[in-house]
């Protein structure tokens, strides 16, 4: 088999036709020339990563719902300093 290098979205797009079941991974393999070893290992790194994918947005939607606080909160501090400064000059 040829040695290439593959991009990640070309092993993710890989591995996700062979766990649809649709196709042989035998077939699979060699649509793609690549060894059923190279495979099995994308498809084992996949599984073992792929959770890492949930926790992910998970924290980056808390981060999301922090942000969006921050800029609620900011605002409030804007306003009641234009009311402070109001009630200086009254």
């Amino acid at each position: 088999m040829i040695h290439r290098e593959w991009t990640e979205e070309q092993k993710f797009k890989i591995v996700l036709e062979g766990l649809r079941g649709e196709t042989p991974v035998t077939k699979l393999c060699e649509k793609y020339e690549i060894s059923q070893t190279q495979y099995y290992k994308w498809r084992d790194m996949f599984m073992e990563h792929g959770k890492e994918l949930f926790t992910r947005a998970k924290r980056q939607s808390k981060e999301e719902r922090m942000e969006r606080e921050i800029v609620k909160l900011k605002k409030i501090i804007g306003d009641l300093t234009v009311e402070l400064k109001k009630n200086e000059y009254e």
